[in-house]
C-alpha cells in the first residue's frame, strides 16, 4: 500500500512525495507554508486521482515524459518524475490511481 511521506524542506516549506508500497515517488508536491496546507493538498490528490482528466500528460524539454495531476480549480498539486517511455508515465499515472485513495500519511516533520 502506498504512503504520503510528508516533509519539512530547508527552507520551511512543507511538501509531500507519494510513494508506492515498494518505496518509489510516484508523485511530488510543490512546496506549501504550511502543515495544515500540505495536508489539503494530500486530500486533494486523494480525490482527483480518480479523475482521468485531472491527469496532464507532458513532455519534458529534453523529450522525458512525465505528468501532473490538477485539483478541480485547475491547480497543479502534484508531478512525477520525468520517465524514459510514455508507457512507463502512464504506468506512474494508474500507480498513483491505485496507491493514493488509501495512502497513509507518514508525517516526518514531528
Amino acid at each position: 500500500m502506498g504512503k504520503f511521506a510528508l516533509t519539512k524542506r530547508a527552507n520551511g516549506e512543507f511538501q509531500f512525495n507519494l510513494k508506492a508500497g515498494n518505496g518509489q515517488t510516484i508523485l511530488s508536491s510543490e512546496g506549501y507554508t504550511t502543515k495544515a496546507a500540505c495536508i489539503n493538498g494530500i486530500e486533494s490528490v486523494k480525490i482527483n486521482s480518480q479523475d482521468d482528466n485531472k491527469f496532464d500528460k507532458k513532455e519534458s524539454s529534453n523529450g522525458k515524459p512525465y505528468f501532473t495531476l490538477k485539483a478541480s480549480n485547475g491547480q497543479i498539486i502534484g508531478s512525477s518524475e520525468m520517465y524514459e517511455s510514455t508507457s512507463a508515465r502512464d504506468n506512474g499515472i494508474e500507480s498513483v490511481k491505485t496507491n493514493a485513495p488509501e495512502a497513509t500519511i507518514d508525517d516526518q516533520t514531528v
